[in-house]
């Protein structure tokens, strides 16, 4: 008998794999969670039904968000993680060499289990020197410091549970305060076909914060429509404009894609209102 696990990315489009087994399911204090085994991709993360990585392609997502703000930063010498307890991000930016301090605040310690429980090459990372792990609530985290990060990355799923107020304009505004006189915030900001909303809400809601705000895409597999966007926003560099070269053992990134990742479609341009 074959199995098929099913995502409704829309209310009228699924993606689905087949999936040869299930290694944990559980409901923790915030979320459902469950791991299972596909034939395409890998062990699967998922939570409350979505996928939130696999062992395939997780590579994308993690380089994406993390090394875009590595390299344009000219020193991001401590980086805050909002999420991403899976321990992908956390991965990419301890590797960089300009990195001094990465630290990662998750709310769900199951999520950090079940990394470690399972993916060894994503949780690989958070036992790191340079790395720091904290189980505690991103919101509350970043209210309570001031001009303490270079850069902060929100690592978060989608704007449903406790994730919700991680796309609001207050908390955008707390990051603002945290990050340093020259900092930079990067978000996973959803796919531009499927949910434009989330999108717009993203980038709006930082370029009404920041002074500077650029999107840019990716190209996820396992991500609703496969194209997926990040915003950015910073005080003072352009994301555009690599000045560091780090790219050693990246799998998808390069200085060429970083460069080539903000030449956006027609259709992205007039969504976030950079198109006529």
């Amino acid at each position: 008998m074959e199995l098929w696990f099913t995502e409704y990315q829309t209310p009228a489009i699924g993606f689905s794999c087949k999936s040869t087994g299930t290694l944990r399911t559980e409901k923790t204090a915030y979320q459902d969670l469950a791991v299972i085994e596909t034939e395409q991709f890998g062990r699967m993360l998922l939570l409350d039904g979505m996928v939130m990585t696999t062992e395939k392609d997780e590579f994308i997502y993690h380089e994406m968000i993390s090394l875009i703000a590595c390299n344009s930063h000219p020193r991001p010498s401590k980086v805050l993680i909002i999420g991403g307890g899976d321990g992908g991000t956390l991965r990419e930016v301890v590797r960089h060499p300009a990195v001094e301090q990465g630290t990662l605040v998750e709310i769900d310690d199951r999520v950090i289990q079940a990394a470690r429980d399972f993916f060894p090459s994503l949780s690989c990372a958070l036992d790191h020197e340079k790395s720091k792990v904290l189980v505690e609530d991103g919101i509350k985290y970043v209210q309570e410091h001031e001009n303490c990060y270079d850069i902060v990355i929100v690592d978060s799923t989608d704007p449903v549970g406790p994730a919700i107020e991680l796309f609001s304009k207050s908390f955008y505004a707390n990051v603002y305060k945290v990050l340093k006189d020259d900092g930079m915030l990067v978000v996973q900001s959803d796919s531009p076909y499927y949910h434009p909303d989330v999108v717009k809400m993203a980038f709006n809601g930082i370029k009404e914060i920041f002074p500077l705000t650029r999107l840019y895409l990716a190209n996820i597999p396992t991500y609703p429509s496969g194209l997926w966007s990040f915003t950015v926003g910073s005080k003072k560099y352009d994301p555009q404009e690599p000045c560091h070269s780090h790219q050693e053992g990246c799998r998808y990134y390069s200085l060429e894609l970083h460069k080539a990742a903000f030449q956006l479609p027609v259709l992205v341009e007039q969504l976030i209102g950079n198109g006529e």
